[in-house]
């Protein structure tokens, strides 16, 4: 702990604490509630600001640098206005469960109660939205509330901690003594309880791993691999969680969400133990609770966790494990194999499955414009091993999720709330993090149309990504179900949009528009080769709502 005491005022001390606890990068949309935290930063190095066009952009990059780097991802934001735009990103923050720290800026401590301008209660805004949510009353506690956001914000389930900051509290001055950085707290599973996984997998016939969760390093990555291999075991990542097992390894057999393998939903009913490992098994997952049922699945469960309060929440587990999922991996790693296993079988069947799914399949005798299963195909063969994908939501996301095979972790950036508008702005914070790495963002017209404005912080801040716009002018999800619950009546969910092309080169952009597949493979090497930021528009046939469903079939 430091000894060092200044009169300094409150940004001042809050920025110092934030370089204590190693933050290098924030996102933000300034205000004049947090001017005193904006002046400060103008004075250091250490911290890199990273200005969007939308407070709602700005919470996502932070939710996308805290699922890259497994520290809390930075937001600041103004009050009012700022903080219900932002709340966008706390929430995918808290589903997805990701480290991130929201800092809004508040009216003066004196005025509270009276509807000042742009008031808001934010413990009562957030308070069951974000994992804790406070604001700092006094400026002498600012490196304590600091300290224990990081803590909490990373701690069993990481997940978002919001904090309010009174102009009062960043106007004024004090001697506040700045304090380390936090550690925090890890957990390790007993022996006894990898003594119980080995004797239930010994019984096994039918063992399926789950792999999900957030938490996870390239050495616990590498860790979960060994143990799978050496005990040949099949596994399958929890939804929008690919990239944490090799897609191209063996004994991947594919993921739970959509675009899932019926084959794979068939598999994990039919499965006597179930390993799941970091993942909530949540209502993608598990089916909407019933091919994983509620309270108490079919299926004998080892559920492992960093966080008591998710263990025996919705399932009950028949072996509860607490640790964290680095230290469960590497544990695991350690054990000899399994003896007597009978499952080869299976964990073969079940990767040929995956194979079959997986492989795009010719396109549709009537299809019109670019099939989304070509393009999937060049980008799998052609794309470095470390590429970084990312999305939003929407029906355009299937044929991501199915076929293309990610190789490494952190490499895919996806909402598991099922955010609209979530790929740009990730991608933008993915490639300001990593420039060396080529990152490609996947939108549907709909999704793009959420933050497209984010384009100019893409060239302001020099982020020369490629963004794929799927263009079947509609919400093709709503579409979709609509025709399923009230055929031919369509209504809200057709789309006029702009040009996109002539949009992205009004910022200085890249853009292009393909309608041919054939087409798909000049026009991508042109973006790579551009060196900025680039569109490429891809016109596809409204009736494809899914690889293998149209739209007059529904």
């Amino acid at each position: 702990m430091s000894d060092d005491k200044k009169s300094r005022n409150g940004g001042k001390i809050l920025v110092e604490a934030l370089i204590r606890n190693a933050v290098d990068t924030i996102y933000c949309v300034p205000g004049e509630s947090y001017l005193p935290v904006l002046d400060a930063l103008h004075d250091t190095s250490a911290i890199r600001t990273i200005v969007s066009r939308h407070e709602g952009a700005a919470s996502n990059m932070a939710d996308a640098y805290g699922k890259m780097t497994g520290r809390p991802g930075i937001c600041f934001v103004t009050r009012g206005p700022g903080a219900t735009h932002a709340s966008n990103g706390v929430h995918t923050a808290k589903q997805d469960s990701t480290p991130m720290i929201l800092f809004i800026g508040q009216i003066e401590s004196g005025m509270r109660d009276r509807e000042a301008f742009q008031e808001v209660d934010y413990r009562q805004m957030f308070g069951g939205l974000a994992k804790w949510a406070t604001e700092i009353e006094s400026i002498d506690r600012i490196p304590e509330i600091v300290s224990r956001a990081f803590s909490i914000a990373m701690s069993g389930r990481p997940g978002p901690v919001v904090i309010g900051l009174p102009e009062d509290v960043l106007f004024g001055t004090a001697d506040v003594q700045d304090i380390d950085a936090v550690r925090v707290p890890t957990t390790a599973p007993d022996p006894e309880n990898i003594a119980e996984i080995r004797a239930m997998l010994t019984r096994s016939k039918r063992p399926l791993v789950v792999v999900g969760g957030t938490g996870w390093d390239s050495e616990s990555v590498q860790s979960l691999k060994q143990f799978v291999t050496a005990n040949n075991l099949p596994i399958a990542a929890s939804f929008r969680r690919q990239d944490l097992f090799d897609n191209r390894d063996p004994h991947y057999v594919g993921q739970l969400g959509l675009g899932s393998s019926p084959e794979l939903i068939k598999r994990v009913a039919d499965a006597d133990v179930l390993l799941v490992i970091g993942s909530r098994m949540s209502e993608s997952v598990s089916q909407a609770y019933e091919v994983i049922k509620s309270p108490s699945p079919v299926q004998t469960l080892i559920h492992v966790h960093p966080d008591p309060f998710e263990l025996n929440r919705v399932f009950q587990a028949d072996l509860p494990v607490l640790a964290t999922l680095k230290s469960f991996a590497n544990g695991m790693a350690k054990q000899s194999p399994v003896e007597g296993r009978t499952w080869d079988e299976w964990t073969r069947d079940a990767r040929a499955d995956y194979l079959k799914h997986s492989t795009p399949p010719p396109p549709h005798a009537e299809l019109a414009g670019v099939d989304l299963g070509g393009v999937m195909s060049y980008l799998n063969e052609t794309l470095p091993e470390d590429a970084i994908l990312t999305n939003g939501a929407g029906n355009y996301t299937v044929w991501l999720h199915r076929f293309y095979r990610y190789r490494a972790p952190t490499t895919e950036l996806a909402p598991t709330n099922g955010a609209m508008g979530y790929g740009l702005p990730a991608a933008i914070a993915a490639k300001l993090q990593y420039p060396d790495k080529t990152v490609v963002c996947f939108a549907g017209d709909g999704c793009f149309m959420m933050y497209p404005q984010e384009f100019a912080t893409a060239m302001q801040f020099g982020a020369p990504l490629i963004t794929l716009v799927i263009n079947n002018s509609m919400f093709g999800t709503i579409r979709m179900h609509q025709e399923k619950t009230y055929p031919s009546r369509v209504s809200g969910t057709r789309l006029s949009n702009p040009d996109f092309v002539a949009f992205a080169k009004s910022f200085g952009a890249h853009a292009e528009r393909v309608h041919r597949t054939e087409d798909f493979p000049a026009a991508f090497e042109r973006a790579v080769k551009s060196g900025v930021a680039s569109l490429i528009e891809l016109m596809t046939d409204p009736l494809q709502i899914t690889p293998q469903m149209r739209l007059e079939e529904v």
